[in-house]
């Protein structure tokens, strides 16, 4: 009994000690990786009295580490941080109504948040991924727009055994959103089309910190979102479809195809066709009756993008339109019936601004042209692009509204939103990993009543360096 329990001690002290080795191993041959991240916005409103001038500066980045794999498992972890840097500088001023809030978390003060944390598994053609981690799915993603994008709590499986496909199935809990929700305070129709909360209050109680997906966009505590995808793609085709359960709230579902070809009258010209669709219906308990009305969303947005790319030179004009709300729709409380809302950060649309993402009101008809050049064939990593964007809105959008004496809504109010924009990016070849970004938009009543006109000139300048 002893000589057992003696050789027992003794492999597992073996065991233990070689487990350790391979465990050191699987740190020391880690990975670090990061950014540094400066960002400097200024937007001045104009259209209306009183429409103020704000600006704010911000640094920043984050710090991430993961682990070697350990019989296909791994760890990571990546904190990130935005930090206010000045005031206001146009005013000089604390005042917080001159500060940019898109840079900033709750009270526009800076703030760090673990925005990743998960255990990795490889195993072969399979990826499991448990914890919290970055998606970029087209109706659930980072957003990544100012200083700090937004993260999940979700479980992630993918699968590539079949060529040139991926098979993809993932539940999500929980949602932290980004720094960029912060000019959606107001909630509504806007944030809920724009990626982000209609629930203003949620904008204080969940900003910088992770939140039930359902207590993020209705309030209440739901399982969360469900979805399944298959993603293909070859040289020049390719076809995804998404699906998002979202228990009790709502589904979604996304489809899209692009196919390229080389031009019959110069082969280095390279014509292309994508045309994406998102289907929208309330499931289960219905808790989007949180929001107002019945809660019933039945919503259908379609677009089409046809373009083409010549070396460094591209080009694509786009075309999108959204089913329209009815009279009884916007009365009352009920503008969420045919919208296209996505309240996870997703915005996948062909024909959203830099910033104006009406495309998804109801009744929306938007139209985008884009042309964009890349100097690299000059010696230069130099790019630069520049877009148009129209947005006709329907009467009954559900942004802006009629109400009578009594503040009844009694129906809505029809315009055609504009933004034109640039942007424009350099790599230094002196310094290896950095990039210099200037960009601008300047959009023209995105609002509009028979009371106010909201325009703005916004230009935005980021460093940002890689290591």
């Amino acid at each position: 009994m002893r000589k057992t329990l003696l050789l027992s001690g003794i492999a597992a002290a073996f065991l233990t000690a070689n487990a350790a080795d391979d465990i050191a191993a699987m740190f020391a041959n880690g990975t670090t990786s990061g950014q540094i991240r400066a960002f400097y916005v200024d937007r001045d409103y104009s259209g209306y009295d009183g429409a103020p001038h704000r600006n704010a500066t911000a640094l920043g980045g984050h710090l991430g580490y993961e682990t070697d794999a350990l019989a296909g498992v791994s760890l990571g972890a990546s904190a990130y941080t935005t930090n206010r840097i000045f005031q206001g500088l146009e005013y000089g001023s604390t005042s917080e109504g001159k500060v940019d809030p898109s840079l900033f978390g709750n009270g526009y003060k800076s703030y760090s948040i673990f925005g990743e944390a998960y255990v990795n598994l490889k195993m072969g053609a399979s990826n499991l991924k448990l914890g919290r981690q970055s998606l970029n799915t087209p109706m659930a993603a980072a957003d990544d727009a100012r200083m700090l994008p937004s993260f999940f709590e979700a479980y992630v499986y993918t699968n590539g055994s079949l060529a040139n496909t991926s098979l993809v199935a993932a539940h999500i809990t929980k949602f932290a959103p980004g720094s960029f929700s912060n000019i959606y305070t107001g909630g509504g129709i806007l944030g809920a089309t724009s990626g982000y909360s209609p629930i203003a209050a949620n904008y204080p109680k969940y900003g910088g910190d992770f939140a039930n997906v359902g207590s993020w966009a209705v309030g209440e505590t739901t399982a969360g979102i469900t979805t399944l995808a298959a993603v293909y793609k070859d040289e020049y085709l390719s076809l995804q479809a998404w699906d998002y359960y979202a228990w009790d709230i709502l589904n979604a579902f996304y489809a899209e195809g692009s196919v390229s070809w080389k031009c019959l009258l110069n082969p280095e010209v390279k014509p292309f066709f994508s045309a994406q669709l998102i289907k929208e219906n309330n499931v289960g308990d219905n808790l989007l009756q949180n929001l107002g009305g019945d809660g019933k969303i039945d919503s259908l947005y379609g677009a089409v993008k046809l373009g083409a790319k010549y070396h460094g030179f591209s080009a694509y004009a786009a075309y999108s339109q959204t089913t329209a709300n009815s009279d009884a729709d916007i009365t009352g409380t009920q503008s969420y019936a045919n919208a296209v809302i996505t309240p996870w950060g997703g915005m996948p649309a062909y024909t959203q601004g830099m910033v104006t993402r009406h495309q998804f009101m109801a009744g929306t008809k938007a139209y985008k042209g884009a042309v964009a050049y890349s100097f690299k064939e000059q010696g230069v990593n130099l790019s630069v692009a520049a877009y148009y964007v129209a947005f006709d809105m329907d009467k009954n959008n559900g942004y802006s509204v009629v109400k009578d004496v009594n503040g009844t809504v009694t129906g809505g109010y029809a315009w055609t939103a504009a933004e034109p924009g640039f942007d424009i990016q350099y790599y230094p070849e002196a310094v290896k990993n950095l990039q210099l970004r200037l960009r601008g938009n300047f959009p023209d009543k995105f609002y509009d009543s028979a009371a106010k006109t909201v325009n703005w000139d916004e230009y935005r300048f980021i460093v940002n360096y890689n290591f």
